[in-house]
């Protein structure tokens, strides 16, 4: 039986009422934290809109150099902009779907909406899934977002894709719909209410899960499939009636170039470490890294600062992180990270139920957190409707 198979566990409503994690959160200030909670316009901005003119200028880029049929400029634009277009799929909509990014919410959906758009990414399901990730991170009984163990691959079949196209890879134990290939067949499965096929899928055995629970969240996930497929097919179009067979290659494929980066820095969120523990600096871990990944990453890179804290905007994550570094554990760059979780892995083959016990300052154990808790236990706009009382 896989872990991830909902005979496993209760149903999820049940979960709800039994489960109720007390979170740990390292203390500060509750007037710091609520001004760290402010969300601005100007900063939204910056991140959705900076994200999104990279794109627009790289695509420009692209399309000059194709009608130019300058091959050599061409493929390394394309690169590029698939490279800033992989962190349109569940790094863009992640933050903006917690509608933390902008003040006004009109904002936070239509880049929410945009970015989705393009990357083939589910605003829908992802909330419930989400949602849950959030209540009971790394509980399996109500957290089949990421069903550990994941594996930490460097197979060359996936660094092949991952570092040019990723066509075939298939969903797995972590929420997504894998490769351009599939993403189209799960689609279109959505579009027409059919139920996820492939339950040996962890990833598909939660959304049959999450269906189940949030029925009218699923409905909103069927409609938006078939807006996904009527968008993309009238690129498909435009580029037979223009010629210009750039626009599927920037509009549909782009999302799937180039991966590496949003695959590298995504899998060490919560990679390799402990199950059903009530202690984000135990089953979450945060990142070093330098200005410009981390932008493109929308500051996910402080990821134990998110989840204790997920009302505070992706742009006041570091700051956060200063003020509560005292009590956190020192965050690993992105090469120690992946050193680390290749270790853990390695381990795990011997030892299949071991996790990876982060340590934490001595002082931290006895430190009792003296904070607003409705704000520290706010995860924005995040939720849906079926889910707001959870």
């Amino acid at each position: 039986m896989n872990q991830g198979q909902s005979s496993a566990y209760p149903p999820l409503d049940e979960i709800r009422l039994s489960l109720r994690p007390r979170w740990y959160r390292c203390p500060i200030d509750a007037d710091r934290l609520r001004a760290l909670s402010k969300r601005s316009d100007k900063q939204g901005w910056i991140q959705a809109g900076g994200h999104l003119f990279l794109f627009v200028v790289l695509a420009v880029f692209c399309t000059v150099f194709w009608v130019q049929e300058l091959w050599w400029a061409f493929l390394p634009s394309l690169w590029c902009l698939g490279f800033v277009a992989s962190f349109f799929s569940g790094t863009a909509p992640h933050e903006l779907g917690h509608g933390t990014v902008f003040k006004t919410r009109r904002l936070n959906k239509a880049f929410l909406y945009t970015f989705s758009l393009i990357s083939f990414w589910d605003p829908f399901d992802y909330a419930s899934s989400h949602t849950y990730h959030h209540r009971y991170t790394t509980h399996p009984q109500g957290d089949r977002e990421n069903v550990l163990p994941v594996q930490p691959s460097l197979h060359p079949w996936l660094l092949l894709q991952l570092f040019s196209v990723s066509l075939f890879s298939k969903p797995g134990r972590n929420f997504g719909k894998g490769g351009f290939f599939w993403t189209i067949y799960l689609t279109t499965r959505t579009a027409f209410k059919l139920p996820p096929k492939h339950l040996d899928v962890p990833s598909q055995e939660w959304l049959k899960v999450l269906h189940a629970d949030q029925p009218e969240a699923f409905l909103q996930s069927v409609q938006w499939s078939r807006v996904l497929l009527v968008f993309h097919g009238v690129v498909l179009l435009l580029a037979s009636a223009t010629g210009l067979w750039v626009l599927p290659l920037i509009f549909t494929l782009s999302s799937f170039i180039a991966r590496c980066g949003s695959y590298f820095t995504g899998t060490t969120q919560h990679c390799g470490l402990r199950e059903n523990v009530t202690d984000f600096r135990k089953n979450t871990r945060s990142i070093k890294l330098n200005p410009l990944l981390s932008f493109l990453y929308w500051h996910m890179n402080w990821h134990t600062e998110h989840h204790m804290y997920a009302n505070v905007p992706c742009y006041n994550l570091k700051v956060l992180a200063h003020e509560i570094q005292d009590d956190m554990p020192q965050p690993r760059t992105l090469i120690g990270a992946w050193i680390e979780m290749r270790n853990i892995w390695r381990r795990q083959q011997a030892e299949p139920g071991y996790q990876f016990d982060t340590p934490i300052p001595a002082a931290a154990a006895s430190t009792v957190a003296v904070i607003d808790e409705r704000l520290a236990s706010s995860i924005g706009d995040l939720a849906p409707k079926g889910l707001n009382d959870v």
